[in-house]
Parts: structure tokens; sequence; C-alpha cells
């Protein structure tokens, strides 16, 4: 056996990496402190995106284009109205009608 030496920086830990990300984008990690329409967790941007991945699971893919972005066009509205207090019921309804939702205009 040789020994060998090892060139370069050694290795750091995972908890190491994750401090120093802590560290560097301190800013981005605490505004939610200071600015109140910063949520504390990603999780509804996660939430509204599940769906579509569930869509895409179920049915092995989109088949075109065009259908994934009719899909993802009536998530987009749906979606938007639930944030605002429209149940999706009465969401499709309202579009059916040909109208839009009081929040809209």
């Amino acid at each position: 056996m040789s020994n060998e030496i090892k060139r370069g920086r050694t290795k750091q830990s995972k908890s190491r990496n994750l401090l120093d990300r802590l560290i560097e984008f301190e800013e981005d990690v605490l505004r939610f402190m200071k600015e109140s329409l910063v949520p504390f967790t990603n999780n509804v941007a996660e939430n509204d995106l599940r769906m579509t991945k569930v869509q895409q699971k179920i049915s092995g893919c989109f088949r075109s284009l065009e259908g994934a972005k009719i899909f993802c066009r009536i998530r987009s509205y749906l979606i938007t109205c639930r944030k605002n207090g429209v149940n999706p019921t009465e969401a499709l309804s309202i579009l059916f009608r040909g109208d839009l939702p009081s929040f809209v205009t």
C-alpha cells in the first residue's frame, strides 16, 4: 500500500453545507418575519403543483401539449379561485355562465 496524499478541500458534511447556506441566504430564509405576504413555508406552492404530477402519474403523460396547457389553465383558475374564497363548484358555475369571479373585477 502506498501512502497517497489527498489533494483539494476535504468534503464537508451535509449539516455543515446546510449551515453555510443558511448563513449565506439569511435574508431570504427569514424574509417571512419582515414581510407579511411571504409564507413561512412553501407548502402552498408544492400543493398547487401536486395535482399536475398526480395527473401525469395516473395517465402516464399528457397526450398532447395542448391538453397539458388546458389542464394547467383549468388548475390555475381553480387554485386562484380557492385562494380567493371561491369554492371549485361555484368557480366552474361562474365560468360556464361566462362571468368572472368578483375578485377579478
